[in-house]
């Protein structure tokens, strides 16, 4: 499975964007579970019979349910900037989705400028359609996430408009794949052109186009900011 979707500083971000601009960052106790929910879902995904573990994990998770429910505040609603503290963060979405919520992708980013990027990715169990096989849904979210990281990253970024996924050949589950984009900036569009290779053959592309910018003046930039109480 590819590690958490971090690359080295000077090719991750290519904006000077402030931390908070597209959200809060999650905590490391929420990285934290959710690679360990990732993993325990695949293995869940895995048994053949009931397992004693399974019965003990469902015992503690209504106490779990009931305690978080307690901490979270009680709108579900993001919270902007004014907002009541009675609303959710709402957390940094531009960036390694994957990283903090198990239903997204997890990816690595080997190089990353304006106008091309590529990198890693591996599909675990929990993304499986066809036997071995990545669902096409997944590799739909991939494209649209990794495309919007890219564009934010590189400082103008906006609502995805349309994108079209080819499928030219099965995406394999557990094997560390490459991806890489090519993106194509105009006054009001940006267009992005992704792929998915496995030892250099074709597996899957996707064009995706976007509201073009400038990331100062997207509205996610008045997200309201984390509360300092505990």
């Amino acid at each position: 499975m590819a590690e958490p979707a971090t690359v080295p500083p000077d090719t991750a971000r290519t904006d000077s964007a402030p931390t908070g601009r597209f959200g809060a960052e999650p905590l490391a106790q929420t990285v934290a579970a959710a690679a360990a929910v990732r993993r325990v879902v695949g293995l869940l995904l895995a048994l053949e019979h009931p397992h004693p573990a399974v019965d003990a994990m469902l015992s503690e998770l209504s106490g779990w349910e009931r305690e978080l429910a307690a901490a979270v505040p009680p709108d579900p609603a993001p919270r902007f900037a004014g907002d009541s503290t009675d609303r959710r963060v709402y957390l940094n979405h531009a960036f390694d989705i994957g990283a903090f919520n198990p239903c997204f992708p997890e990816y690595v980013f080997d190089h990353l400028d304006t106008a091309t990027a590529r990198g890693r990715i591996t599909f675990p169990l929990v993304h499986e359609g066809p036997p071995g096989l990545v669902h096409g849904g997944f590799l739909g979210v991939f494209f649209d996430a990794v495309v919007q990281h890219h564009s934010c990253a590189s400082g103008v970024a906006g609502k995805t408009r349309s994108m079209e996924v080819t499928y030219r050949r099965p995406t394999p589950i557990h094997t560390e794949l490459d991806f890489d984009i090519a993106r194509v900036l105009s006054d009001r569009e940006i267009e992005s052109t992704a792929r998915i290779l496995r030892d250099g053959q074709l597996l899957c592309s996707a064009v995706v186009r976007t509201v073009a910018v400038p990331v100062d003046g997207l509205p996610t930039a008045r997200f309201g900011p984390r509360t300092s109480r505990p």
